[in-house]
């Protein structure tokens, strides 16, 4: 039973699930666990898939995707943050999962991550759980290191640690992405392993003072580092051209979204964004959108 002999406030909810991009993305450190010591600056987006939460008679989870391609048992995060939260606060109703994608995978654009962290809020809502954000939070780490940011109710923030050090910043002005997927799925552990085995600390950056608050386009574009680019753009070169395409159709800056596979192009206004979309060449397995930051 739902502890505390709390009733669900309704049967089902639902929620949208925002994408993100790293403006800035510098790997400082590996750390005796195992895991890497970044400094990233995430960036909510607004590209987002849909997630209904619906409580049901049955007992397990049932997730169901509109892309054949998704897992829909424990590999899939909303899956898994459902079954960490069900245990956690030893639940025993069923739950279903409906998710409507539209942030592709392994695309370094957090869609997984995004759903894992809306599944944890909805079930909170759903179940009238009553769970501080912070709790959820630390349930979260374990399922993926960009899931307290895309939990949390900052649109733009700073994070160390593992991604769990969070400093909200405030984006002072709309900016405007063109977002390219090509296609290809990026494993964020090989990233790192080649990062790693290359042993490819950037010494650049390091000492850059990141302040509250970005003030315009050209502050953003002054911080567009991403050290895994080398890695990434010497592994696949048609993501480097993408890249470089992106300057030429006139964007003020652009970047690898974490460990890719996505690129993003970023301008002060949706007509530059559409103008750059129509000057680019692009294959039939590239997916491009046009968003702006939240």
């Amino acid at each position: 039973m739902i502890p505390n002999n709390k009733k669900p406030l309704q049967d089902s909810l639902t929620l949208y699930s925002p994408a993100k991009i790293n403006i800035r993305l510098e790997i400082l450190k590996k750390r005796k666990d195992g895991y890497h010591e970044i400094r990233t600056i995430f960036q909510k987006i607004s590209l987002y898939d849909e997630i209904t939460l619906k409580t049901t008679s049955e007992k397990g989870i049932r997730v169901t995707v509109n892309d054949p391609s998704i897992p829909v048992d424990y590999n899939n995060l909303a899956f898994k943050a459902a079954s960490f939260l069900i245990n956690d606060q030893r639940l025993a109703t069923g739950l279903s999962i409906n998710i409507n994608k539209k942030i592709p995978a392994g695309a370094g654009l957090g869609g997984g991550s995004s759903n894992a962290g809306t599944t944890l809020k909805g079930l909170n809502t759903l179940l009238n759980l009553n769970l501080s954000l912070k709790y959820l939070q630390k349930l979260s780490l374990s399922i993926g290191a960009d899931v307290p940011f895309l939990l949390s109710e900052f649109n733009t923030a700073i994070a160390t640690g593992i991604g769990e050090k969070l400093k909200p910043l405030t984006l002072k002005t709309k900016l405007w992405f063109l977002v390219v997927f090509p296609g290809l799925n990026i494993s964020t552990r090989w990233a790192y392993n080649a990062f790693s085995k290359y042993n490819l600390l950037t010494k650049r950056g390091k000492n850059i003072i990141v302040e509250n608050s970005v003030a315009n386009i050209e502050n953003t574009v002054s911080m567009l580092v991403n050290d895994f680019e080398d890695i990434v753009f010497s592994m696949y070169p048609e993501i480097k051209k993408i890249n470089n395409n992106l300057m030429k159709a006139g964007a003020a800056g652009s970047l690898l979204s974490g460990s890719g596979s996505s690129v993003f192009g970023v301008f002060s206004a949706r007509e530059d964004a559409e103008k750059a979309l129509s000057g680019l060449t692009l294959r039939t397995s590239h997916k491009a959108f046009i968003v702006h930051s939240l």
